[in-house]
């Protein structure tokens, strides 16, 4: 029987058995939907531009629609199980998620504004600055004090947001109004290799930076009179892991819309697996994060194939039920 978490010297072989899930459900969903594509075609279809007009298609269908969301995927769950991880560290919280700081309904606000008042194309610039925007009030309203007193400014700008959303809501037209909740609900469609091109490496840039103050988050969890006495700087730490992951998630989060429990679930899957020192965390997280959104997204368009679900409803359909078997866990361990 295998015990939890990992000794240290399986961790490597966990993390590389993780890539090979990656790998192998990422060729799953891009051979599979509407129109099915053999897998024994990849190469030749990925080489070279197939004569035949059957061929043709699965290229642009494969090159030009299923390769950019499984990438996206990739990228956004990885990078929001990251901030996560980060978050739930700060906090000493594994009920902690990117959405407590007021990263992902500030989004959400700004997008919903841009709707309104701009161009459809505005939404996800305006979520990325508006993600921003309201971690950085959040920050300035706690920058001072505990982690607490961060977590209540984020819940306080949350309940703002959201109340804003409900008024703009009534002001807004028929077409906004669907384009509204089909961000609120997440969604990978219609990515482009375009945007892929400066989100991969912005993610990567971001997680790299998360991941060297791994030590940092490894002396947070003892406690922040534990971590001050190790020498570390909290209100600078506090301030760099805040924007860091305020960055990622907004990143995110412009190009997917709000997406909520990768960045609660995949955290404390990975914690579970292999133990909670962040140097191995992050990266376990980051791979637990690409499978929950790429199998997420894989069922969404394929269980009703041609129709898509949400992909917001069927991250919930999953996600509620484990926050609530951690929610009476804790309970029954208190």
């Amino acid at each position: 029987m295998i015990s939890l978490p990992l000794p240290a010297r399986q961790v490597p072989n966990a993390l590389w058995f993780g890539l090979m899930a990656v790998l192998l459900l990422g060729l799953a969903a891009a051979a599979s939907g509407p129109v099915g594509i053999p897998l024994w075609k990849f190469p030749d279809l990925l080489l070279a531009q197939p004569a035949d007009e059957t061929g043709k298609l699965w290229r642009t269908i494969l090159l030009e629609i299923r390769l950019p969301r499984i990438a996206l995927a990739l990228v956004a769950g990885g990078g929001l199980a990251v901030a996560g991880a980060v978050l739930q560290a700060m906090f000493r919280n594994p009920l902690a998620e990117p959405g407590l700081i007021g990263a992902s309904s500030g989004a959400a606000l700004a997008a919903a504004l841009a709707m309104v008042v701009l161009p459809q194309a505005a939404a996800a610039p305006a979520a990325f600055v508006g993600s921003l925007a309201a971690t950085s009030l959040a920050w300035r309203i706690g920058r001072h004090q505990d982690a607490a007193r961060l977590l209540l400014a984020g819940v306080a700008i949350n309940a703002l947001a959201g109340g804003l959303l409900a008024l703009l809501g009534n002001f807004s037209n028929d077409a906004a109004l669907r384009g509204m909740s089909l961000w609120a609900l997440g969604s990978l469609a219609g990515t482009g290799w375009d945007k892929l091109v400066w989100l991969i490496p912005s993610v990567a840039l971001v997680g790299y930076l998360l991941w060297r103050d791994a030590p940092s988050l490894d002396a947070l969890l003892l406690g922040e009179r534990e971590a001050f006495h190790l020498g570390h700087d909290l209100v600078g730490l506090r301030r760099r892991l805040v924007a860091l992951t305020a960055l990622i998630v907004a990143l995110c989060v412009a190009c997917c819309g709000a997406l909520a429990f990768v960045g609660l679930l995949a955290p404390h899957i990975a914690r579970r697996l292999i133990g909670p020192g962040h140097r191995n965390l992050l990266p376990g997280a980051a791979l637990v994060g690409a499978l929950t959104l790429l199998g997420a997204d894989w069922i969404a368009r394929t269980v009703t194939s041609p129709a898509e679900l949400p992909l917001g409803a069927v991250l919930a359909l999953f996600g509620a039920p484990f926050f609530l078997s951690l929610l009476m866990r804790r309970s029954a361990s208190a």
